[in-house]
């Protein structure tokens, strides 16, 4: 046969191809309002795995054994999905989030730290100067103030552009039952400061947090005579350097900290990323999201077994919503087991965003929103 012929011939097969799932589905609608009205689960993983043992008996050639059981299960995935949207249609108070019109600018918000960190400049741009603000020394005291009462919201640190993921962050956001309500990005530029006269020839001994200096080291490599120490914070070393008014100490921390302790700022910018970045989640104890939030984070885990992952991504890519990032984290006392982070565009109140999160919600081990901003 001629290529041409050959196309022909294809092109009527597919026609025919289009014609019988139009009519798969249309059953498929059925299936579903078949259990809607008898209360049954869409996913049935046993009635998959039969009917993938079945087609692949009905094939003649062995080597598209695998190719029939691929195009089975995106046939019963597509199923799957078409019966949850109908499901989903129903759904509509499954999702327990209140919408606000607004956060509550002046409320009572914790961060981690101390006066001058780089986390009290993200919560004193997120929120109004009115608002009444404390800190703690850990996250999971942050997390702890919104667990008692003590504050509204807590601002912690979640990623860096450079240095990645805060894993801890992520560990209490699975532990503690509080949700994600904004974010808030600040730029990192660590600035060289000292007390009244210090200058870059009276310099002797520098302090900051390991990671700061981690990323001031091309600038502290040009000055091998400084001794080097790390702190446990920016914002503790500028207070050790303003208390101690000692023209032969540095520290290395934000120009916030500077602002704070009365510090001048010797050189600015000596981080050597003039794009790094930290990202800031504002977190509370109500579930709550505002009306125009467009960002959801959620954690699930799958069960252990091949395609468990691609079945969960694949609602996202159904229901064309944009996923912006995935992280995984071991689970706590669960060996070579791990619970996933995700965060997509979207607002709980979007069709397709019900759709996705009926799905998950069936066919994962376990699931929740951490929040909608």
């Amino acid at each position: 046969m001629e290529l041409e012929d050959i196309r022909k011939e294809l092109d009527e097969v597919d026609r025919q191809i289009v014609e019988l799932y139009e009519k798969r589905m249309a059953l498929a609608c059925e299936v579903a309002e078949s259990k809607r009205k008898n209360g049954k689960n869409v996913f049935d993983k046993a009635r998959e795995d039969a009917k993938l043992k079945s087609v692949s008996g009905l094939v003649k050639e062995p080597e598209y054994r695998q190719g029939i059981q691929d195009l089975f299960g995106q046939l019963m995935g597509s199923s799957r999905k078409l019966q949850y949207s109908i499901l989903a249609a129903d759904d509509k108070g499954s999702l327990p989030f209140a919408p606000v019109d607004a956060l509550n600018k002046k409320a009572t918000v914790v961060y981690q730290g101390a006066e001058g960190s780089y986390s009290e400049a993200a919560a004193h741009t997120f929120f109004s100067e009115a608002a009444d603000f404390f800190h703690t020394d850990t996250f999971r005291n942050a997390m702890l103030a919104l667990d008692e009462g003590r504050a509204e919201y807590a601002v912690l640190p979640i990623e860096n552009s450079t240095a990645g993921i805060v894993s801890e962050i992520y560990d209490l956001l699975a532990e503690f039952e509080h949700y994600i309500v904004g974010e808030q990005m600040i730029k990192i530029e660590h600035c060289l400061m000292g007390s009244e006269g210090t200058n870059l020839d009276t310099i002797q001994t520098v302090y900051s947090h390991p990671q700061s200096l981690m990323q001031s080291e091309r600038f502290l490599r040009s000055h091998p005579e400084w001794k080097i120490i790390s702190m446990s914070n920016n914002a503790f070393a500028a207070k050790k350097v303003a208390d101690e008014k000692d023209v032969t100490q540095a520290a290395i921390a934000g120009e916030h900290a500077a602002k704070v302790y009365g510090l001048d700022i010797i050189q600015k910018g000596v981080n050597h990323s003039d794009t790094n970045t930290t990202r800031f989640i504002v977190v509370s104890n109500r579930k709550i999201f505002v009306k125009d939030a467009k960002k959801i984070s959620l954690c699930f885990e799958v069960p252990d077994e091949s395609g468990s992952l691609y079945r969960m991504l694949s609602h996202f890519i159904y229901n064309n919503l944009n996923m912006k990032k995935i992280e995984s984290r071991p689970i706590e006392g669960r060996n070579w087991e791990y619970r996933f982070f995700l965060d997509f565009e979207g607002n709980l109140s979007d069709p397709g965003v019900r759709n996705a999160l009926c799905g998950l919600r069936e066919e994962a081990r376990s699931l929740r929103i951490l929040g909608n901003y």
